[in-house]
Formats: C-alpha cells, sequence, structure tokens
C-alpha cells in the first residue's frame, strides 16, 4: 500500500480529562495520538463504505467520487 499524503490538518477540542486519559492509553500501546487518531478514521470510514481505505484511489473507497462538503452559511 503506497505512504498516504498527511499534509491535512484536522483541529478538535476536547475534554482535557478525556485528552490526557487517551494519551495515557496510547503510550501503553506506543502509538502517538496521531498515528491512533488516523487508525480511528479509516477503521471509521471502512466500516462506514464497507470497502478497504485505498489512498491511490482517487475516487475515494467505494469507487465513487470523493465529495467536498460545503460550508453552512451563518
Amino acid at each position: 500500500m503506497p505512504i498516504e499524503d498527511r499534509t491535512a490538518r484536522l483541529t478538535i477540542l476536547i475534554d482535557p480529562g478525556k485528552k490526557a486519559v487517551f494519551e495515557q492509553l496510547c503510550a501503553e500501546e506506543d502509538v502517538t495520538p496521531s498515528q491512533m487518531v488516523r487508525r480511528l478514521i479509516r477503521e471509521y470510514i471502512e466500516r462506514k463504505r464497507g470497502v478497504p481505505w485505498r489512498p491511490d484511489d482517487p475516487r475515494g473507497p467505494g469507487g465513487s467520487p470523493a465529495k467536498t462538503p460545503r460550508r453552512s452559511r451563518g
């Protein structure tokens, strides 16, 4: 499998206590929080789409064109 392009940034706000527990659990598995979040996102995509994630497929998982989310007006 080709190496994924990791240039997009995802910023989230999380409860400080939950963050501390998450970081501790990641350390116990010898993975970084970023690695774990990437794994969780990939597993979520695969579960929802029903096909393995393939970063080299420009159509996105499932063979359908990737959709760009719309920004809400507000």
